[in-house]
């Protein structure tokens, strides 16, 4: 997520020079290696001192320390954004770390990504036609919260605002609660004696619907956890629709099992992905 930002920030010419930290020094190596940042740096406070604008791109546990690192050489005119997919807690780290400096700060969540994780897979495309939202704080500055908006415009990105709390209950719906769903069900399958043989048997309907169960474990690890009373809400709503479906098949009611289909295939039917339709210098911590 952060490599493809410095890519898209470059390609939008929104920038002139990229510093960027990863806590291994390799990534840090090929990021440079691969023209996605022009300056390795050892720390995060390295990559942020001096910075016009820095986005956090690291797992939603680690932004409270990576925010207590940078917080004494964030510049008091420096725009700081991050990409958590959970915002509340995001915000509550903010606050308890960055104190003088929370003015600073415009939470976001470009809703893109990937399955896989890494330096190499970064794309400049990768926020195009895809919705950004913004989670601003009450302290947070006017004219930052405007240049984010531009920021993310001008890569592309449809970008929306939601109050945090408002953004975790959203977003526990469509994407914590599918992702682990996707988890348990690879796990349900994997784990019967025959799972491997049921498994070389999928098609594409399973491939398209296990895609997600390859994402990064530590990263979907901090998510769930950081989110988890929203998801345990929809955990619960999800369980009172599989009962449904159970109860249907139990008792042999084959008109309520299609009417249960069809009523979740209307509504699939009648959704579409929507497109959620100058900086200096970059840091990426």
């Amino acid at each position: 997520m952060g490599g493809s930002f410095a890519l898209a920030a470059r390609q939008a010419g929104l920038v002139s020079s990229i510093a960027g930290y990863s806590a291994s020094e390799k990534t840090r190596q090929r990021a440079v290696q691969l023209q996605v940042i022009d300056q390795a740096c050892s720390s995060v406070a390295h990559a942020v001192d001096g910075a016009d604008l820095v986005l956090l791109a690291v797992p939603v546990g680690a932004m409270q320390s990576s925010f207590e690192a940078m917080r004494d050489v964030l510049s008091p005119k420096a725009l700081l954004m991050d990409v958590g997919s959970t915002k509340c807690d995001v915000v509550a780290a903010a606050r308890s770390s960055l104190g003088e400096r929370l003015s600073c700060f415009v939470p976001a969540h470009p809703i893109a990504g990937k399955e896989v994780a890494g330096i190499e897979h970064a794309e400049a495309a990768l926020y195009q036609n895809r919705r950004t939202i913004l989670t601003p704080l009450p302290e947070t500055d006017a004219v930052r919260l405007q240049a984010a908006h531009a920021i993310w415009a001008a890569m592309d990105s449809q970008v929306s605002t939601m109050t945090p709390e408002a953004h975790d209950a959203t977003f526990a719906a469509v994407s914590h609660l599918p992702h682990m769903l996707a988890f348990a069900a690879v796990n349900a399958l994997s784990s019967q004696p025959q799972g491997a043989a049921y498994l070389d048997m999928a098609g594409p309907g399973f491939k398209d619907f296990s895609r997600i169960a390859a994402s990064d474990a530590a990263v979907w690890r901090d998510i769930l956890s950081a989110n988890s009373a929203e998801v345990l809400a929809q955990v619960a709503h999800f369980r009172a629709a599989l009962a449904q479906f159970e109860n249907a098949l139990k008792v042999g009611d084959a008109a309520a099992l299609q009417q249960l289909i069809q009523q979740a295939s209307v509504v699939r039917s009648a959704w579409t992905l929507q497109a959620h339709t100058s900086c200096n210098t970059t840091s990426e911590a």
